[in-house]
């Protein structure tokens, strides 16, 4: 900053903040614990390197993302972002079973509603019956989706979709 008020690294370091300070466009002032995480996981000396190989329009991006990393690590010293990633893709996986189950429950349901009814003529089906044949087709893909998903990875769902039943991920 150079006037009155040194940024946040120049304060933990502290050293006196020149005009020209790499730091004090993205760690101000008010904000001292942003660049102390930072310098903790980092270290000033190495984030000023990598700030300095940058354009100046990417710095503040490069920033944000060593700040989440920090703060990643200080959670999680051995995975960092790479935990909540994870994670995250793992709940994504578990909620792409859980929605196929479901349609498929759906549309088992469905076919025993439309089986209970008489079946119309060939020339006489309507858009609705069309499209509730397509979707009874797209049920083998339904149905190797699911025992896919359930060899790839370790939740307890039934492979047969005509059992209509779900164990308790939690088991």
């Amino acid at each position: 900053m150079g006037g009155s008020s040194p940024c946040a690294s120049c304060k933990l370091l502290r050293r006196r903040c020149a005009k020209d300070c790499i730091f004090a466009p993205y760690f101000p002032s008010d904000d001292p614990h942003k660049f102390a995480i930072v310098h903790r996981v980092f270290g000033a000396s190495n984030v000023s390197k990598m700030l300095q190989e940058l354009p100046v329009q990417q710095r503040a991006d490069a920033v944000n993302s060593l700040v989440y990393e920090a703060n990643a690590r200080v959670r999680d010293p051995v995975y960092g972002c790479v935990g909540a990633i994870s994670y995250l893709e793992n709940q994504v996986s578990q909620l792409q079973m859980q929605l196929a189950v479901a349609q498929t429950e759906m549309l088992c349901i469905r076919m025993q509603q439309e089986s209970a009814l008489p079946m119309p003529m060939p020339t006489q089906m309507q858009q609705d019956d069309k499209s509730f044949l397509a979707a009874t087709n797209n049920l083998d893909n339904i149905s190797q989706y699911l025992n896919f998903a359930s060899s790839s990875s370790s939740s307890n769902v039934i492979q047969d979709p005509s059992a209509l039943k779900r164990e308790s991920l939690w088991t």
